[in-house]
């Protein structure tokens, strides 16, 4: 059945394999939010190396524990007041940078009798989610007073305002740490960042800093963020494959008055003459288009609506016929939404025993 995702389970787990050996002391978190918790992935991950998971997600947090996985799960975006319970029962530990959801945690946590480890994420520039970093003595006081128990902090970097990791910031991270330690707290992690992190550690280890969250390069062998491709990692580890539901040569330029498309854009055009054009069976609902890289030569992405992508294969050496299927690469955006969408078929490969 298409359209599908083919998932290289053995490609994955020589990622995270690769990646342990480069990072060596550092934890790392095997992040599967991407691939919407897949508890295939996670379990991949977990054998290539990685210490433990990290998931935005409850829900794909209590898919992964329904399935087995068994290894310590980290809630990485703050738990909502309204799913706390949950959060408590499901993970191990939690990123937040509200007082009130660490009182919330604390609370439900001594009413169960579990207690789930609290990171503080700290705002370093970004400007996502985290405590200023002069209030950060403060809130992690007051937690404490609340019964929450702090197992250290953290920072987001490059996700909302593009501001790069350097090893400055991790140095103004560690000051903090040493600050509360000062006040007599232990700080036992101390959370890098993620996949735009790694380029720090390549050449030397930056002492103090013990945990990154690493989702994409694991996944796909890119750093989005740093803008680069991870040269020693494997980048086939998924394709999206769709069927051809129409074939045929039609005008380059629409014809008609121009308004806007179903997206609310107003679509430009080049005039090309009459060109072959594909029509498949997958869309904006199922893939970002803008984030699809055909597995072969001579194919030109021209766009989509909802359900249909249309590809001009007037140059592909393939004589393409109804029926047929056209591959491409997922980058992270596509991956995302093939991985979350009930309309794309998963198959899962393993090339070894």
């Amino acid at each position: 059945m298409f359209p599908r995702i083919n998932i290289y389970l053995d490609r994955i787990y020589q990622n995270a394999k690769k990646l342990k050996g480069i990072l060596n002391t550092i934890e790392i978190m095997g992040v599967t939010k991407g691939v919407c918790g897949d508890p295939f992935i996670a379990k991949e991950m977990l054998k290539g190396g990685v210490d433990y998971i990290g998931d935005s997600r409850i829900e794909n947090i209590i898919k992964m524990r329904r399935k087995g996985i068994e290894s310590k799960i980290f809630q990485i975006r703050s738990p909502q007041l309204s799913e706390i319970r949950k959060t408590v029962k499901y993970t191990d530990g939690v990123f937040i940078s509200e007082i009130s959801i660490a009182k919330a945690i604390a609370e439900y946590s001594r009413l169960i009798g579990k207690k789930i480890g609290i990171i503080v994420m700290v705002e370093l520039g970004d400007l996502r989610e985290g405590v200023m970093p002069e209030d950060v003595l403060n809130f992690i006081n007051e937690s404490r007073n609340y019964g929450a128990e702090i197992l250290g902090i953290g920072t987001n970097l490059g996700c909302f305002g593009g501001v790069v990791p350097t090893k400055e910031k991790m140095e103004d991270l560690l000051k903090i740490k040493e600050t509360l330690e000062s006040h007599g707290i232990d700080i036992k992690i101390v959370s890098g960042g993620a996949t735009d992190t790694i380029s720090l550690f390549e050449k030397e280890i930056i002492p103090g800093i013990n945990q990154l969250r690493i989702g994409e390069a694991i996944l796909l062998g890119n750093d989005t963020t740093g803008n680069r491709r991870i040269e020693y990692l494997r980048h086939d580890t998924f394709t999206i494959e769709a069927e051809i539901i129409e074939l045929k040569e039609k005008p380059s330029i629409p014809y008609g008055v121009i308004g806007r498309d179903a997206f609310g854009n107003i679509p430009h055009h080049i005039d090309k003459g009459k060109r072959k054009r594909a029509i498949l069976a997958l869309g904006r609902q199922d893939v970002d288009i803008e984030s699809l890289i055909p597995t072969e030569g001579g194919l030109e992405i021209l766009g989509g609506s909802s359900d249909h992508i249309i590809i001009d294969v007037t140059d592909s050496q393939n004589n393409y016929k109804v029926g047929d299927k056209i591959s491409f690469y997922p980058l992270y955006p596509s991956l995302l939404k093939a991985m979350c969408s009930k309309g794309v078929k998963k198959r899962y490969i393993k090339e070894t025993n």
